[in-house]
């Protein structure tokens, strides 16, 4: 059951025998395809957004259900745990110019604080557009991101939603997860609520 509103979430339990650690949210993905599999998330924009857990040694690791990303795009169907952005190629200008979409199950993007409301089990991805910001205003949203403190801003919309589609009139560069780019016409996304578990 996804978290509500103040709600307890996960659980403290002994570490397994024998544990997988995801260094990258890439990682995270790919390790939890392995259905018995305990996947330890250690590095990534998810392992940000959980926090820093105790210094080790522990007697007792928290595991808890998160939400996944289910992606479709021109190249077919994948999977997220943290996030999907989408910009303009950079011979159109990249993140300076076009329109500009975050979909969020995690809360970071790198450095960035993107969507501070932003939680792993909600049962919800926060989506993140801007769209009509001049440069001075992408400079200044980029600084502010550092500490999330770019919204609220009317240049940029932010929504809470469990599925969203996009058609883009020509294409637009999608990343999963932050692997690396590739061009997509179509984008589609279903939030995937207690899809997996992890430990922290």
């Amino acid at each position: 059951m996804t978290i509500g509103r103040g709600g307890e979430w996960g659980r403290a339990v002994a570490p397994p025998a024998h544990v997988h650690v995801a260094t990258t949210d890439a990682d995270v993905v790919r390790l939890l395809q392995d259905e018995s599999a305990s996947v330890m998330v250690a590095g990534g924009d998810l392992a940000r957004t959980l926090g820093t857990p105790p210094p080790a040694p522990r007697d007792t690791v928290l595991e808890l259900p998160i939400d996944l990303l289910e992606v479709t795009t021109d190249r077919g169907a994948a999977v997220a745990c943290a996030h999907v952005t989408v910009r303009s190629a950079w011979s159109r200008g990249g993140w300076w110019h076009g329109p500009v979409i975050a979909v969020m199950n995690a809360q970071f993007v790198g450095d960035w604080d993107v969507a501070p409301r932003g939680h792993p089990n909600d049962g919800r991805a926060e989506i993140v557009e801007a769209n009509d910001l001049s440069l001075r205003d992408r400079i200044e949203v980029r600084r502010r991101l550092l500490h999330g403190t770019h919204l609220p801003h009317p240049g940029i919309t932010v929504r809470s939603l469990r599925s969203a589609t996009w058609d883009f009139s020509r294409p637009r560069m999608v990343s999963i997860d932050g692997a690396a780019p590739f061009p997509t016409r179509s984008l589609s996304i279903t939030v995937l609520p207690d899809a997996a578990v992890i430990l922290h």
